[in-house]
């Protein structure tokens, strides 16, 4: 079995990832949030630091790449080869948010299956790197599939991720669990399971019902209970006082690299929008989490939560 960090823009970053591969069950692949490929593309100073070897030691990092050009992504694809050494690049074909679907890219581009079809043709034919593909089955129907996957039977990928949801969906309704079937029924390409995991009872759930699928993305529910992969893995929750060296980490880390107490807060305090409901009684701890100004009031309020409450998971 492979476990794998999905890419969450704003919460894992090479700060998370390092502090994550630490304290819990180490992933065998980490995807870093999304790269947009642009003309002569050169990669921002925050960009690098995902990307850099001296950023990620031990951790077997893949970025990814957002675009619906080919020519952008195979520069940018370049790059993180020659300078970075990486060998494989993921293309984002998921990402729901409507300011980047309005433009025709991440779960966008599967609205236009022609123009993608080019592209594809383009970037396996144009680079000598592994490329792996994260979807989802559509747009607007979930009768996009049948289409999408005839196009990507066509080529080599390292491995296709797919989220069983179409992009209007975001993350509402259940996984189109049919279409991870369809897909297993019919490509030949190594395939990752991505969606709705949040306990190990869901991971036994899917199992049980998928048993041939071997690789497993976890994406929200990582987020809110960190120790979710070491769970399932070794049968045993890591617990309160793990969770906590890891904040701790995660915090000292952010305290070190940002400017300002405002920058530091608004990175934990997105943390805790995932991770305070996996604690009892957590409602007026993340609310006072919530309004904090300073460090102090922060650190006080994150106290009383470990001190006064327990997990949940």
């Amino acid at each position: 079995m492979k476990d794998y960090m999905a890419p969450m823009e704003g919460i894992t970053n090479y700060i998370y990832r390092n502090a994550y591969h630490q304290f819990y069950h180490p992933m065998d692949k980490y995807f870093t949030p999304f790269i947009s490929a642009k003309p002569n593309k050169r990669l921002s100073f925050k960009e690098i630091n995902e990307v850099s070897p001296e950023t990620n030691q031990g951790l077997r990092v893949v970025p990814q790449i957002l675009t619906n050009c080919a020519e952008d992504f195979m520069q940018t694809a370049r790059i993180l080869n020659e300078e970075y050494g990486h060998r494989e690049v993921n293309l984002n074909l998921g990402c729901p948010s409507g300011t980047v679907t309005a433009k025709g890219k991440g779960a966008g581009f599967l609205g236009e299956p022609e123009k993608l079809e080019v592209f594809l043709d383009k970037i396996f034919a144009g680079l000598d790197m592994e490329i792996s593909v994260k979807t989802r089955i559509g747009t607007d129907y979930e009768d996009d599939w049948p289409r999408l996957l005839k196009i990507y039977e066509k080529y080599p990928m390292k491995e296709l991720i797919i989220h069983p949801r179409i992009q209007k969906d975001y993350y509402k309704n259940k996984p189109r669990l049919s279409a991870f079937r369809e897909a297993q029924e019919r490509l030949k390409v190594p395939l990752c399971y991505n969606g709705d995991l949040f306990t190990p009872r869901d991971y036994e759930e899917f199992t049980a019902e998928f048993p041939r699928t071997e690789t497993f993305m976890y994406g929200r529910g990582l987020i809110a209970d960190p120790g979710l992969v070491t769970a399932i893995r070794t049968g045993s929750a890591p617990g309160k006082k793990v969770l906590r060296a890891f904040h701790d980490k995660i915090y000292g880390d952010y305290q070190e690299l940002l400017s300002g107490e405002r920058n530091v807060l608004f990175r934990m305090k997105e943390l805790w929008n995932y991770m305070a409901p996996t604690f009892t009684h957590y409602e007026k701890y993340a609310k006072k989490i919530k309004k904090t100004q300073h460090l102090r009031e922060y650190e006080s309020a994150v106290d009383c939560l470990f001190q006064e409450q327990e997990l949940m998971v």
